[in-house]
């Protein structure tokens, strides 16, 4: 089984709500590597907290670094060094840990985000023979920063399944669609209540699309 990896075109874009969502869709398991910063809780934690399905498993970090900065930054100052082919390794074998379920790894930040001194997020897909799912959310620059996201994974070569958007794109869905090349897995709107209940909702209006794209 393919794993997903859910990066996200920056911080705080909606990456762990869409995380949950397609976990839920596909009945998956949930696995987010390097974890910076937990003081309000973890995003493991939340994302097990939205889940209802009985076949799940959340499974713990591999770095839980007490600093919200920078992975790179956050590991530097707990005095470690962030290893991507531990991560690799790790990942491999959570996958054979859920055998026909997929494992959806959600990354940190976006696909620059520093690692280590060499490393980047971006450089975990590839090794993890990952099928990518791209998050992006509307505010103004959200168009330059999914443009630019979509031409680094391409130069890359990254096995792109296409976009989740948040936050009610209007028009902008369908042109970063149309200027990225990437298709839409779907949009979620503005969520003033986030639970169980709206996760499932979602998880279910998404699954069809879900699975012809990720299974």
């Amino acid at each position: 089984m393919q794993p997903v990896f859910i990066t996200g075109i920056g911080t705080d874009v909606g990456k762990t709500l869409a995380a949950a969502i397609v976990t839920e869709a596909l009945r998956a398991d949930y696995w987010k590597p390097v974890q910076a910063g937990f003081a309000s809780g973890t995003d493991a934690e939340y994302v097990r907290s939205l889940l209802s399905n009985p076949d799940s498993v959340v499974h713990d970090e591999l770095y839980r670094l007490h600093t919200p900065a920078s992975p790179h930054i956050a590991a530097r100052k707990d005095g470690i060094s962030i290893d991507p082919a531990l991560i690799a390794e790790q990942a491999a074998a959570l996958q054979r840990l859920a055998g026909p379920r997929p494992l959806v790894i959600e990354g940190a930040g976006g696909l620059l985000v520093p690692l280590n001194g060499t490393a980047m997020v971006a450089d975990l897909i590839s090794p993890l023979h990952a099928k990518t799912i791209l998050v992006s959310r509307n505010y103004l620059g959200s168009i330059n920063h999914s443009l630019l996201t979509a031409a680094y994974c391409r130069a890359l070569g990254l096995d792109v399944a296409g976009w989740i958007f948040n936050d009610d794109y209007l028009s902008y869905e369908e042109e970063i669609v149309h200027w990225s090349g990437y298709p839409s897995l779907g949009s979620i709107p503005k969520l003033e209540i986030i639970s169980q209940t709206t996760v499932a909702t979602h998880a279910a209006r998404l699954r069809d699309v879900l699975i012809e794209k990720l299974l």
